[in-house]
């Protein structure tokens, strides 16, 4: 029999829901076959499993996945403080609204899955918003903007930095607002976004939600990185405001960049350089 091989950073509860999908059986049966005490209720993604050591060895010998590689690769599989050898459980437990994992790349998920399954949920790192795997994709269809792969080039390269989160959130929270208020890069992320939705044109009929949200962090997502790593260099106190943010917008690829006392990296370079 072929084997569910799980995803790196996969949540506990997607990878039991992708051995569902290949036994073809309930997530209830799947556990009661494998003597394993299910409590509570919950649904992906809104809510996750926690196994107990026992639980884990038996989705081990069930998945046929050594429990070393289990354990590598979900990251929440047992954190319920439970002994080795005693009772074999899962039990669901809720996300809060930041901590919920995210989707992750569909062919990825269906290589794995042995093409049962497309989805999966993943607790992304920061440096991995886009799949790695040249030969696969994200969730959305991706090669057609040459952009999003020298990207990721670029932010692995940002991890060496010894501030490599905090750069990137900070830069990530303001490319969000230029995003959100149309300011500085309107046209070319309308452009990047057209290449997005012209690639996958179902992404402006999923759900409530439209293809402007629901692909932000794609869109801006070259833009971010090299925002991260201007800030990651920055000299401290060393230049008039005005010049970095002439050189800054220089790196950013503007011709013309003078934002206001209220832009967000404007506010954000006066805040860090008095």
């Amino acid at each position: 029999m072929f084997r569910v091989r799980p995803l790196p950073f996969e949540a506990t509860a997607s990878y039991l829901q992708r051995l569902v999908y290949a036994y073809r059986l309930a997530l209830p049966q799947l556990c009661d076959g494998a003597g394993i005490t299910l409590n509570g209720q919950g649904t992906t993604p809104a809510a996750g499993l926690v196994l107990s050591p026992t639980a884990t060895g038996r989705i081990a010998v069930l998945s046929r996945i050594p429990m070393t590689h289990l354990t590598r690769a979900l990251p929440h599989l047992a954190q319920d403080g439970a002994i080795a050898g005693g009772a074999a459980t899962a039990r669901w437990t809720s996300f809060n609204a930041l901590g919920r994992p995210v989707a992750a790349c569909t062919l990825c998920t269906r290589h794995r899955s042995q093409g049962t399954t497309g989805t999966a949920r993943v607790y992304r790192p920061w440096h991995q918003l886009v799949c790695p795997d040249p030969r696969l994709n994200t969730p959305l269809h991706t090669a057609a903007v040459a952009a999003l792969a020298a990207a990721y080039s670029a932010h692995q390269r940002l991890r060496r930095h010894p501030r490599e989160a905090s750069v990137w959130m900070t830069a990530h929270a303001i490319t969000i607002r230029w995003y959100d208020h149309q300011q500085h890069f309107t046209d070319r992320w309308r452009h990047r976004l057209h290449q997005l939705t012209l690639a996958d044109p179902h992404l402006e009929g999923r759900g409530n939600a439209s293809a402007v949200l629901l692909a932000r962090d794609l869109v801006i997502y070259p833009e971010t990185v090299t925002l991260a790593r201007i800030l990651a260099t920055l000299p401290h106190r060393t230049q008039h405001l005005r010049e970095v943010l002439t050189a800054t917008g220089h790196r950013l690829g503007l011709t013309r960049f003078s934002p206001t006392t209220s832009d967000a990296l404007a506010i954000y370079l006066t805040c860090t350089r008095h």
